[in-house]
């Protein structure tokens, strides 16, 4: 049997219709005001009858949907913009910033370390040649190099560690949260004003008259 759409009701959402309707005949028998429920009509034909009745049970938890699926855009739009917003600032990418970080120190540190020690051994060898100190001044600077290098990626690491810290978790599960509160808003009017009166009605209109005779016994 296939259920009616209400009008303000997305096709992404019907699963959820259908779970909090499924939660609350599932605990039918603990309610009281729910009595009947699997005597006088079964579960199925009480969930057959409300999914066919959708377009009325739902638009009683019409404002708390409608909020619900206004703050579902907005963080579906926030989260849309992040990366085109990355994608526009100027400059080298991440992946780029994040290999010459790397590289520059290492490739320096490589170049001092054999400046020096060439440098090194010319001096020892031939004290008079000029070249031999230039070989060591060449060392001392990309040695120098290296090192801003290391103090560089020391600082990204740091900023890296201040941006993913527990504050910044919070701030940037904020709409989330936001999310949760208005879903479970509609779910509990959905279930509280639309489905159980709903389900109620249903029981009894089918729940005999009062005072009727008994049925005589043969």
């Amino acid at each position: 049997m296939h259920m009616n759409v209400a009008p303000h009701l997305l096709t992404e959402d019907r699963a959820e219709y259908e779970r909090v309707l499924d939660d609350a005949l599932s605990t039918a028998h603990a309610r009281p005001d729910l009595a009947g429920a699997g005597t006088r009509l079964t579960l199925a034909q009480l969930r057959a009858m409300t999914l066919n009745a959708t377009t009325l049970v739902t638009s009683a938890a019409a404002s708390e949907y409608d909020h619900f699926v206004k703050v579902r855009e907005q963080n579906r739009a926030t989260l849309g913009a992040r990366p085109a917003e990355n994608s526009d600032r100027p400059g080298a990418g991440p992946g780029v910033v994040a290999i010459l970080t790397v590289m520059v120190p290492v490739l320096a540190g490589t170049a001092a370390v054999i400046f020096l020690l060439v440098g090194a051994v010319l001096r020892a060898l031939a004290p008079t040649m000029v070249f031999g100190a230039t070989l060591l001044t060449a060392g001392l600077v990309f040695g120098a190099v290296a090192a801003a290098g290391l103090l560089g990626a020391a600082v990204g690491l740091l900023l890296t560690a201040l941006r993913n810290s527990p504050a910044a978790v919070r701030t940037g599960s904020a709409p989330d949260d936001e999310l949760s509160r208005a879903r479970e808003a509609w779910r509990r009017a959905l279930l509280e004003r639309g489905i159980l009166p709903f389900l109620r009605d249903a029981l009894a209109a089918t729940a005999p008259p009062t005072g009727s005779p008994p049925t005589p016994q043969t």
